[in-house]
């Protein structure tokens, strides 16, 4: 009797605590019924133009630069220029003092033209027979020397000159009126900038996408907001055994002048490009070693979705399976986000504003 009485207990017992946990249930499930929609921000897959790029650093040169220096010791007699004058070939820059050599090509110059008359008269003289022909041949030298005479004195005058080697923009005088200057003294620079050498190395891996001719472009920290734009003008003909890089040379207009030699810019290349369908970087969730994305089935559900990427870029990443152009995918409000859950989409009158034409 005792020990049906134990039994009856016992299954009260379990009863009794089956039941209380089934009360404690109860309400977790509620809640997750109840659960409310999360707001959510959508973006649609797409199929657009995935490009491989290596940027590489370069450095600007002038299309012809030289120091302007003395070749001969005196002093500076005139200064004919300004900083930064914009000068053309043949253009007289500075002169040194050359009194002498004035003298002595005055001197040549009356000389070359007394020989002249002499050999006019001798002509005459020989045609009419009164001298003989050996004279002639000995004035016509004359002459000659005398002409070389004006050349010589002309060449020491240009020796204390200092003359512009071609057109450019001169920089900062570096003598003033009355220095001694002597052979190698920077006078100033000139550059040529009406077109600038932009030199800069790639990887060997890089080499098959430049060609002769082909076309780059450039930016500047100087202008964020300028593209400059040139072609290739030589490619290097060997490969750096350590660095495994060849040196590309590519030739920029620069007819606003805003380039100068010695700036850096930084050039895009272009490896190849493929179509590929892409999502926003942001809607991508990692988990472990897989990926996901929360696609969107109708207008109210959710659905974690598996997915393989490829590639990146910036702000956006390649989809190489698990998703279809067309489809859309969450890109904020991922973490409040599970499997099926309940979502309010809150750009959805910006993506219909979007597709209407």
């Amino acid at each position: 009797m005792i020990k049906k009485i134990l039994i009856s207990t016992i299954i009260l017992i379990i009863g009794a605590v089956l039941y209380f946990i089934g009360q404690l249930n109860v309400p977790s499930q509620n809640y997750r019924m109840e659960r409310p929609a999360a707001f959510v921000t959508i973006a649609p897959v797409i199929s657009d133009i995935f490009t491989d790029k290596i940027e590489a650093l370069g450095t600007t040169k002038a299309n012809e630069s030289v120091n302007l220096t003395a070749t001969t010791t005196d002093k500076i007699s005139k200064i004919n220029f300004n900083d930064g004058m914009t000068v053309k070939k043949g253009q007289i820059l500075i002169e040194l003092v050359s009194d002498e050599e004035i003298a002595s090509l005055q001197s040549a110059i009356i000389n070359a033209e007394q020989q002249k008359r002499d050999l006019i008269r001798t002509e005459g003289l020989v045609k009419a027979r009164t001298l003989p022909a050996a004279k002639l041949e000995d004035q016509r030298t004359l002459y000659k020397k005398a002409e070389a005479d004006i050349q010589i004195a002309q060449s020491r005058i240009r020796d204390r000159q200092i003359i512009a080697p071609f057109d450019g923009q001169l920089g900062l005088r570096q003598v003033s009126l009355g220095a001694l200057v002597t052979p190698g003294t920077v006078i100033t620079t000139l550059d040529d900038l009406s077109v600038i050498k932009l030199d800069f190395t790639i990887p060997e891996e890089f080499l098959s996408t430049l060609k002769v001719n082909q076309t780059i472009q450039a930016k500047s920290d100087a202008y964020p907001n300028v593209l400059f734009t040139g072609n290739v003008s030589n490619i290097g003909s060997r490969i750096d055994p350590v660095s495994r890089a060849v040196t590309i040379r590519a030739i920029l207009p620069n007819d606003d002048l805003l380039l100068r030699p010695g700036m850096l810019l930084r050039v895009n290349l272009i490896k190849n490009q493929t179509t590929s369908i892409m999502i926003p970087e942001e809607a991508l969730v990692s988990s472990a070693d897989q990926k996901y994305v929360f696609l969107l089935l109708d207008d109210t559900h959710v659905k974690q979705q598996s997915v393989t990427i490829g590639r990146r870029q910036p702000g956006a990443v390649e989809i190489l399976s698990g998703l279809a152009v067309g489809q859309h995918v969450v890109t904020e409000g991922t973490l409040k986000l599970q499997d099926n859950s309940e979502v309010i989409v809150k750009n959805r009158d910006d993506l219909n504003r979007e597709i209407k034409p």
